[in-house]
């Protein structure tokens, strides 16, 4: 119940008044009541309610964002029919960019530069259902993004699908489709389906990808694992950036004791929608069966000292400079336990034309290579 002040008739306030006597507590004001008065629930239902008011301004906001962007494609859809069907020529758009600016001043994105985009998003989308339902979900310069660097709808529909799923913003999104991101993800070689439920397998598929791409690490390739490891480290961000959305860094050189041996797993993540942790191993080199052992013997020892009873099983990620796909397969095969194969690339290889790329030699060779210089001299 709320609690009331003592109440003071108007004609009294100017008598006390008067004799110096008014004071806050002679005038009746609403006075919260303390947590001791309130309902033994009250909490729970004000938490809810906050919860309830964030969802839906967020939903406004969003709904305000796919109205503005339906409304574009109704602005392009109008240009292209008064074009193309009637003939009407491109200086209509000045003009028509003149006109709207005078009557609606205060709006922006009417810009003669942008009634073209939105001429330019109607035509690639000539679907409105598409727009409404997919489209019209990400921000209008996404779309713009989308349609500069792409040139078909279904890699469009692709990125929207990831860009929304994980919220990559424009800069995100303009980076994963400079690194072609549609034809990594999900190409990680894995033995997901047979040792992982089906739910968690489609969705492991599609997290893990190959090749990684670790640009930032500069055009001089790594040739030891503890420089790669170094340099990954030295640009955490980036490499979570590269590794996708759900995966948290819990450390580095993790200390696993295995009998009376000390062992040190290279990379220790935990993902947040597998619910499950996720070793990295590290190989300058190219794939050996033996890398698969022994990634395979930290996943066994983080199941036993680190796993929770609610965490899942825990997968293995072996990032390797280089791999044979048949070898990994026969690999891959003989385990029971969840590990995706993939290569990592720098700058250096990417800007390599791809006959090159194989017939260029390995660290191995040249070492060896010098090493019988050595020998002979």
């Amino acid at each position: 119940m709320r609690s009331h002040k003592k109440i003071l008739s108007l004609k009294q306030l100017p008598e006390r008044k008067q004799r110096g006597r008014v004071d806050r507590d002679s005038v009746m004001f609403p006075v919260a009541p303390t947590l001791t008065e309130l309902p033994a629930d009250y909490s729970i239902w004000l938490t809810e309610l906050k919860q309830r008011i964030q969802h839906e301004r967020l939903r406004v906001i969003l709904a305000s964002n796919s109205a503005m962007v339906l409304l574009y494609w109704d602005i392009g859809q109008r240009i292209l029919e008064k074009q193309n069907i009637q003939g009407w020529g491109t200086k209509i758009i000045d003009r028509l960019s003149a006109d709207l600016h005078k009557t609606f001043p205060e709006m922006k994105g009417l810009s003669p530069r942008n009634l073209k985009y939105m001429r330019a998003f109607a035509s690639a989308w000539p679907e409105r259902a598409i727009v409404q339902q997919a489209v019209a979900q990400l921000t209008w310069s996404h779309n713009i993004i989308l349609l500069d660097k792409l040139k078909t709808p279904e890699e469009r529909l692709w990125y929207i699908t990831k860009a929304y799923e994980h919220g990559w913003s424009r800069n995100i999104l303009a980076m994963q489709i400079e690194t072609q991101a549609h034809l990594r993800f999900g190409k990680a070689q894995n033995n997901f389906i047979t040792t992982l439920p089906p739910d968690d397998s489609d969705m492991a598929v599609q997290i893990f990808k190959d090749p990684y791409l670790f640009d930032f690490l500069g055009t001089d390739a790594p040739r030891r694992e503890a420089e790669l490891e170094h340099g990954l480290m030295l640009h955490i961000q980036k490499f979570l950036l590269e590794l996708g959305q759900g995966f948290a860094f819990i450390g580095q050189q993790v200390h696993l004791e295995l009998g009376d041996q000390d062992y040190y797993a290279d990379l220790l993540f935990y993902h947040l929608k597998l619910r499950c942790y996720v070793v990295i191993e590290l190989k300058a080199g190219a794939f050996e069966p033996g890398d698969g052992a022994q990634l395979g013997m930290y996943m066994h020892a983080v199941d036993n000292l680190l796993r929770h009873p609610d965490d899942k099983p825990t997968i293995g990620l072996l990032l390797v400079r280089e791999k044979n796909r048949v070898l990994v397969e026969y690999a891959l095969g003989n385990s029971r336990q969840p590990i995706s194969v993939a290569e990592w690339e720098t700058q250096l290889t990417q800007s390599l034309p791809d006959n090159l790329r194989g017939s260029l030699p390995t660290i191995e060779e040249i070492e060896a290579e010098l090493s019988n210089e050595g020998a002979i001299n």
